[in-house]
């Protein structure tokens, strides 16, 4: 069968930057924005562009989003011809080999991509949050005769270090690739997100696996070398909400962008729906007496208590005299009366107990407290936990069970798998 485009997303990573909340997940099956998960917004780009053949890419700790992704229906790609294809390393005659890098995942699916006979490939990351219209992407490169196209987005001057950075000339054609460079010539960042000409991509990812001093990596191998040949590499630039959820900090931004920016990150935008899957409940319900103020939450949430400016996801229980503020609860959380959270990230099916405090203001002689992953006094407590009764735990620290409470009484009391879905 032959495909014109073909969509590859790369949905393997373990993403450790966000603590807890990827140890039995991996990235793009965390849970966002009350009723989504972070996958759900490439695949919904996919669908929106018309392209109906997908293959995602999964390695780290794959189950739950394996489970999730399933046949593709709730995205629109359970098709025959075509569909979504759950990809992850296998075992053939020479062995079996994990995924080294970004590229060497897409070499190691050649087959699969040959089978559909495509003209183009687009190679995506499945942790992004944003709303792009693939087809005019290709659009665009069909009618600049490019050989490979990288989406940019213009970032703050003074942010730009921390990007891959496309030095591109007045007509947008690429002249120059840098990583993070600490002086750098331009503020467009790659998105990471890269359009083929697929007869060259193949010809450059079967080179690419046969040179043993590569990292198989888009960014810092195929790029520059086919910049190096002199192929035609052009930009294309984005100008709507984009964010990558990579670090704890920008999780719980992106979620609080929801309440903040409506107009950035339209989630009812009927023009563009977010497709996810989601178990079937229950209306939520807010009792006589609690108060909801600026929040997001769906179906199967019961509140009893105050919640303001907050994002709760499915089946979260705030009982009476419970309040949460600034917060993200993600599915099954119970948060027990008279407990307070603030500024805090919650896993999936955890439960906090009476009268706890939860977040605030740091304290670095805390044992829970994590200056390198948590920061603007974040607090994140990992999934499936039960915390003690009048727990206090403050900003800037992350609870899951490893942590060495050096004799301190730990506020965790029990632990349960953290739910699949």
């Amino acid at each position: 069968m032959k495909k014109e485009l073909l969509a590859m997303i790369l949905a393997g990573g373990q993403g450790s930057r966000l603590g807890c909340l990827t140890r039995e997940v991996a990235k793009p099956a965390v849970p966002f924005g009350s009723r989504y998960r972070i996958i759900d917004f490439t695949l919904s780009n996919c669908t929106n562009s018309g392209i109906d053949t997908v293959g995602v890419l999964t390695q780290y700790q794959p189950l739950a989003l394996n489970t999730y992704v399933g046949n593709g229906h709730p995205w629109d790609l359970d098709r025959s011809n075509g569909g979504a294809f759950i990809l992850p390393p296998y075992q053939h005659m020479a062995g079996s080999d994990w995924y080294t890098n970004t590229a060497n995942a897409i070499y190691q699916n050649i087959r699969f991509i040959d089978n559909f006979n495509p003209s183009y490939v687009l190679v995506l990351s499945g942790d992004h949050v944003y709303k792009m219209r693939y087809s005019s992407m290709l659009e665009e490169h069909l009618s600049s005769g490019a050989d490979t196209t990288i989406a940019v987005y213009e970032v703050p001057w003074d942010e730009a270090s921390r990007f891959g950075i496309m030095n591109a000339d007045e007509d947008g054609r690429i002249v120059e690739f840098e990583e993070k460079p600490a002086k750098p010539k331009s503020n467009l960042a790659s998105m990471g997100i890269y359009l083929f000409n697929w007869p060259l991509l193949r010809r450059a990812l079967i080179e690419d696996e046969a040179d043993e001093t590569s990292d198989h990596d888009f960014g810092k191998n195929i790029i520059p070398k086919l910049l190096g040949e002199g192929h035609k590499l052009m930009t294309y630039r984005f100008s709507g909400y984009w964010k990558d959820v990579g670090t704890i900090r920008s999780l719980w931004e992106s979620n609080m962008d929801i309440l903040d920016r409506p107009d950035d990150i339209d989630l009812r935008d009927k023009s563009w729906r977010i497709y996810s899957r989601n178990p079937v409940k229950p209306a939520h319900y807010i009792a006589p007496g609690a108060r909801v103020r600026g929040s997001a939450l769906t179906d199967g949430c019961q509140i009893f208590g105050d919640v303001e400016h907050s994002v709760l996801s499915h089946s979260v229980i705030v009982e009476k005299g419970a309040t949460v503020r600034d917060s993200v609860l993600m599915p099954g959380v119970i948060v027990r009366e008279g407990a307070r959270l603030e500024k805090v990230i919650v896993g999936m099916g955890t439960v906090i107990g009476r009268d706890a405090v939860i977040g605030g203001r740091s304290d670095t002689s805390n044992p829970y407290h994590e200056s390198r992953l948590c920061a603007d006094n974040i607090t994140l407590i990992d999934g499936g936990l039960t915390l003690r009764d009048g727990s206090v735990v403050p900003g800037n620290a992350m609870v899951h069970n490893d942590v060495d409470v050096k004799g301190a009484e730990s506020v965790i009391v029990d632990t349960e798998p953290v739910p699949a879905l």
